[in-house]
């Protein structure tokens, strides 16, 4: 049977951030169950695409619609390996909804890969205290008051603290997601 991850999502989520690995892992040969509050399997978020030009942050534009495949409601964390927290504007709002942040705390000893914005997720789950961790450089500041250790990195770049994955953006993806498959197993 293949390993299980779990990957929370929502709309505004960034399209690199959910498809790639959504995609990689299960080419991999991972079964992952991507979720979103209120929602269910077969419908849809939206995605918006991040990118960097002349501006002095990033820039957002419509990505694809990116269909769920399971219902947040039937998740049994203990049924999962792992999870993936995918960056973007989702985590924004997701770290408002407390059924989601009961979510992020069941994974506290498993592997968990947060990129971008994901760590808000974390940070707002209370799992950064004494961890090492990379995000948007813009979310820098919420980790360090969550007690985590920003460590800021080349974009394309990840780093681990113990089952922690993090990274700044999508051009880590290769590197973000071998961690998390050694983390796994």
């Amino acid at each position: 049977m293949a390993k299980k991850i779990l990957m929370i999502v929502g709309d505004f989520v960034e399209d690199y951030e959910v498809m790639v690995p959504f995609q990689a892992l299960q080419a991999m040969g991972f079964e992952v169950d991507a979720v979103c509050p209120d929602k269910k399997a077969g419908e849809q978020v939206a995605t918006a695409v991040h990118d960097f030009e002349s501006q002095q942050t990033y820039l957002e534009r419509p990505g694809h619609n990116f269909t769920l495949n399971a219902d947040f409601d039937s998740v049994n964390t203990g049924d999962y390996a792992a999870l993936v927290v995918p960056g973007g504007r989702a985590p924004e709002y997701l770290r408002l909804n407390e059924k989601v942040l009961d979510m992020v705390r069941d994974f506290s000893d498993r592997p968990v890969a947060a990129v971008c914005h994901g760590p808000q997720l974390l940070v707002a789950a209370g799992m950064l205290e004494g961890k090492k961790v990379s995000a948007y450089p813009a979310c820098a500041p919420e980790v360090k008051l969550a007690g985590g250790e920003y460590v800021e990195i080349d974009l394309d770049d990840a780093i681990c603290d113990g089952n922690l994955v993090t990274a700044p953006a999508w051009p880590a993806h290769p590197k973000w997601l071998r961690l998390l498959v050694d983390r796994i197993g």
